[in-house]
C-alpha cells in the first residue's frame, strides 16, 4: 500500500498530518502534499477534525457514497503521475488542460475518472494497470 501496510495506517496518516497542519507543527513533505489536498477539499474538514472515529468506517458506492480516503488518495497520485510524467505523456496533457478555464482541481477530478477505471480494469483481469489506455483517455480531454 502507498502510505502504510492497511487502510487504518493510511487513513491515519490522513488525521495525523491535518492535526500536524492545525496545529503549526512542521510537516514531511508527504504530509505537506496530503495536507495541501486536503485544504483543497474543505468538505472533508470536520471529518479530520473529529479525530480516529471514522477511520475503520466502511463506505459503499452502490449505495452513492464517497470515500474521501480513497478520493484524496487519488489526488495524490494523480499529483505524482504528473510530477513524473508516468505515462509518460500525462504531464503535457496536465499542462495543456490547465492552460484552459479549468483549474488544476477540475483537471484532476477529469484524469480521476479514467484512472478509477483504468485500476478497476486491472483488479478485474488480475493484471497491470493498462497506462496506454489511460493516457489515451485523459488525451480525449483536450
Amino acid at each position: 500500500m502507498f502510505y502504510g501496510d492497511n487502510v487504518q495506517d493510511t487513513r491515519k496518516l490522513f488525521f495525523s498530518s491535518w492535526k500536524k497542519h492545525r496545529q503549526k507543527q512542521p510537516l514531511l513533505p508527504l504530509e505537506k502534499q496530503i495536507v495541501d489536498v486536503i485544504i483543497a477539499h474543505p468538505e472533508y474538514h470536520q471529518l479530520l477534525e473529529s479525530g480516529h472515529a471514522e477511520s475503520e468506517h466502511t463506505y459503499f458506492p452502490e449505495m452513492g457514497q464517497t470515500n474521501p480516503f480513497l478520493h484524496m488518495g487519488l489526488h495524490l497520485a494523480i499529483r505524482d503521475q504528473i510530477a513524473t510524467n508516468r505515462p509518460e505523456g500525462i504531464t503535457a496533457i496536465y499542462q495543456k488542460l490547465i492552460k484552459k478555464p479549468m483549474d488544476m482541481l477540475a483537471v484532476e477530478h477529469l484524469f480521476m475518472e479514467y484512472l478509477v477505471e483504468c485500476l478497476w480494469q486491472a483488479q478485474r483481469n488480475q493484471s497491470m494497470p493498462d497506462e496506454l489506455s489511460y493516457l489515451r483517455a485523459c488525451q480525449q480531454l483536450l
